[in-house]
């Protein structure tokens, strides 16, 4: 049995990956999930060159049933959950009066329920541990546009149901907060600014060269960023903190 075990979704790649790797070094173990195996299997060899002890579990936490399974794989294998890192979801960013119903189903049912189901169905675990849980959402919380509605508004709800579930965990003993990352290089971006950069008669070069001037910042973040806060968020160090929505943007929101 693991001395301290943490779930990270998402773990294939960017933030998730990141996150995974850096809790290497502080839990005996790290259960990565996302869909894609062979890559998860990369990260897995990573992690186990960090000291810890690593489950593969590749599965689609959009299907309602995929929840339970990981959490009965994590306490076959170690026998206990310690901390769950919620990182796995990415939403379209589809015009408010072009996305379709659809997609709105395809974005809410990862990101939101699929941490939602998640978080649920490792409670109890987590309250034997008097564990840690993590939410990912997004500086677009807190100013949804027209241009990227879904992503706004689904980050929004991850934020309420965070605080939804830290209400519960004062009296379970199991701390909770949400993270709301802003503009982080990983792949999805990269993907976002090659699409973005033709429609407005740029290379892809200018567009990634003119963002951070136009938010006001000094660079884009890097997953390692963000993978250091979800570590601090799970240590003893910050115990007390719990309901709390942390930003780490680089400055690009500007309200209070």
């Amino acid at each position: 049995m693991a001395r301290s075990v943490a779930i990270v979704t998402g773990a294939s790649q960017g933030i998730g990956q990141a996150t995974a790797v850096r809790l290497a070094k502080d839990f005996g173990a790290v259960v990565l999930v996302a869909r894609t195996r062979g890559k998860l299997e990369a990260v897995a060899e990573t992690v186990r060159a960090e000291g810890a002890q690593a489950l593969v579990i590749d599965l689609d936490l959009s299907h309602p049933a995929a929840a339970q399974s990981v959490v009965d794989r994590t306490l076959e294998a170690f026998g206990r959950i310690d901390a769950l890192l919620n990182i796995a979801g990415a939403v379209p960013q589809i015009d408010l009066f072009e996305m379709t119903d659809e997609a709105w189903d395809a974005g809410l049912a990862l990101k939101l329920h699929g941490a939602r189901r998640l978080t649920v169905a490792a409670w109890p675990s987590l309250k034997a541990a008097q564990g840690s849980v993590v939410l990912i959402s997004g500086n677009s919380a807190e100013f949804p546009k027209a241009p990227y509605a879904a992503v706004g508004a689904i980050n929004a709800a991850i934020v309420a149901l965070a605080k939804a579930f830290s209400d519960r965990g004062v009296a379970d003993g199991v701390q909770v907060n949400s993270v709301l990352p802003g503009p982080v290089m990983t792949g999805r971006r990269r993907s976002y600014l090659e699409k973005w950069a033709p429609a407005h008669g740029m290379s892809v070069e200018e567009a990634t060269a003119r963002f951070p001037q136009e938010a006001g910042i000094t660079r884009y973040g890097e997953a390692q960023d963000i993978a250091g806060l979800m570590a601090y968020l799970v240590s003893p160090a910050a115990r007390w903190m719990t309901g709390s929505a942390i930003r780490m943007d680089g400055g690009e929101v500007k309200g209070i």
